[in-house]
């Protein structure tokens, strides 16, 4: 297997895009100690209170509509049983959560009007449903449609002033403190989009990257030098990776090129630092709505620019068998392996000290990063090593408790705990350390696509014999393979496989 250590990455220097021409892009660096540039870090905008406040706003809108009631209508249990419904109406509706562009603030959240039509028509059919129960119950009781039509009117628009109220201060607090995004594509049509941001800041976006390879920066001849600062432009998996994090990156920002859809390498580099990926540009090259889909409000855009996100491939039939089989098998695993769990332990701490468990980063399903554990069986000389050193199943600094945990594969036994955490499945590709993902990447061109399951414990290559230093290609080909054909009793096989070989151990 593989050096053991958390991965990390080293210090690029980042490359300057020219200014672009006059009414363009300019963006003045903030200076920190010692005269060294700093990026400003966002403050995330909060959305669990406005969802509160737009909640509340529902809560406290059904009091005024009851002033129209007579006293014998007006009960606790009506009132309640209005709110109740009238949330649940519009949660369904998705009134509460956010509709579009992840952090880009201004673009994310439907305006008041927009919303109208779904609170007339929810509300109209919660007091309706209100009245149905109300004569039911009580005849003598019954809403006359006078009555009912005033507690309606006076219902909808306490909730739609309540609500304007809520928008408003959502885009006051998205344009003073604005989200921090990348810029991907052709350079010329990123600083584009890129300038239009910064001279609306009513989108709450701050551009403060782009992303694109080194050769697309435009060199006019005879161009005059830069009379201001420019974005970075971010060419290795490096530099986005720090920008992201000095930045509180949260969102990208894909400008479509001539070659229509945007790099898989890029999507995948940029999810798997939790950057939600968004497609914006004109809507010839953005797309229309899959069928059947809602269309979206008029006044959704990016300064004229359509949009939409960048879904990640969507959850396969099946896979809710998947982790009931995972959190299932893991969970009885965990407990049966109990008493050898404590004897590894012991094996480790007496051959090599303090520190049972190391902890390693590694790439997951959809290119998210989680933290693989596993019985340490060897300290790696410094961290670059742990980080880049393939394969050290034949180091001389392995000891006899080592070389046995690795040739028997008991070192992987903790990882029983991320399957039962979510972060890997029992069956799966074997996860990678970030930086052989980003290599083998760019050596093979389907290495990406494995990661659109989650990885597992073991898998198809694995029951073939492709464990340790065994060809990338083949290993990417078997993964592929068993994720184009996946099937819950292709799992189950490959599980009692994997046991069969456990008797006939081959290393690591």
């Amino acid at each position: 297997m593989t050096t053991e250590s958390t991965s990390t990455s080293g210090a690029h220097t980042t490359r300057a895009a020219p200014a672009p021409a006059a009414g363009g892009l300019v963006l003045a660096p903030q200076r920190g100690a010692r005269g060294r540039t700093a990026a400003p870090r966002p403050r995330p905008v909060p959305q669990a209170p406005f969802v509160a406040a737009l909640v509340a706003v529902e809560c406290a809108a059904v009091l005024p509509a009851a002033t129209v009631l007579t006293p014998g209508q007006r009960s606790a249990v009506l009132l309640l049983q209005l709110t109740a419904c009238a949330v649940a109406l519009h949660a369904c509706a998705g009134l509460y959560r956010p509709t579009a562009l992840g952090a880009v603030r201004a673009g994310r959240y439907a305006g008041l009007l927009d919303e109208l039509p779904a609170l007339a028509g929810r509300l109209a059919v919660v007091w309706c449903a209100a009245a149905a129960l109300l004569a039911a119950r009580s005849p003598e009781q019954v809403l006359v449609p006078g009555t009912l039509a005033g507690a309606y009117a006076l219902h909808l628009a306490v909730v739609a002033t309540g609500r304007a109220a809520v928008h408003h201060r959502r885009r006051r607090v998205a344009r003073d403190q604005p989200c921090a995004a990348l810029v991907v594509g052709a350079v010329p049509a990123a600083q584009h989009l890129a300038a239009l941001l910064l001279q609306h800041p009513e989108y709450g976006v701050r551009p403060v990257g782009l992303v694109g390879p080194a050769q697309d920066i435009p060199q006019p001849a005879g161009a005059e030098p830069s009379t201001g600062p420019a974005l970075p432009l971010l060419a290795s998996p490096e530099e986005v990776q720090r920008a992201v994090i000095q930045n509180g990156v949260q969102d990208a920002l894909f400008v479509p090129g001539d070659e229509g859809a945007p790099r898989a390498e890029q999507l995948a580099l940029l999810r798997r630092h939790g950057c939600a990926t968004w497609l914006v540009g004109p809507p010839a090259r953005v797309g229309a709505p899959s069928p059947g889909a809602a269309p979206d409000p008029m006044g959704r855009h990016l300064w004229g620019y359509a949009f939409r996100l960048l879904e990640a491939p969507g959850p396969r039939p099946g896979r809710a068998a998947k982790r009931a089989l995972d959190v299932a098998g893991a969970g009885l695993l965990l407990l049966a392996a109990a008493p050898l769990l404590l004897l590894c332990a012991a094996a480790v701490r007496l051959a090599d000290g303090p520190g049972i468990l190391f902890r390693q980063e590694r790439v997951g399903e959809g290119g998210r990063l989680f933290t693989l554990l596993k019985f340490r069986t060897l300290r790696p000389a410094d961290e670059h090593e742990a980080a880049t050193r393939w394969s050290v199943a034949h180091d001389e600094r392995l000891g006899t408790v080592g070389s046995f945990l690795r040739r028997t594969s008991l070192d992987e036994l903790p990882q029983l705990w991320n399957v039962l955490r979510g972060d890997m499945s029992l069956v799966g590709p074997r996860p990678e350390r970030p930086y052989f993902v980003d290599r083998f990447s760019r050596l093979h061109g389907d290495y990406a696509a494995r990661h659109r399951m989650p990885a597992g414990l073991t898998g198809l290559a694995q029951v073939h014999g492709l464990r340790g230093d065994t060809s990338i290609e083949d290993r990417c080909r078997f993964d592929n393979h068993y994720i184009d054909h996946w099937s819950l009793g292709q799992d189950v096989r490959i599980l009692l496989r994997t046991a069969a070989t456990l008797i006939r151990p081959a290393g690591s």
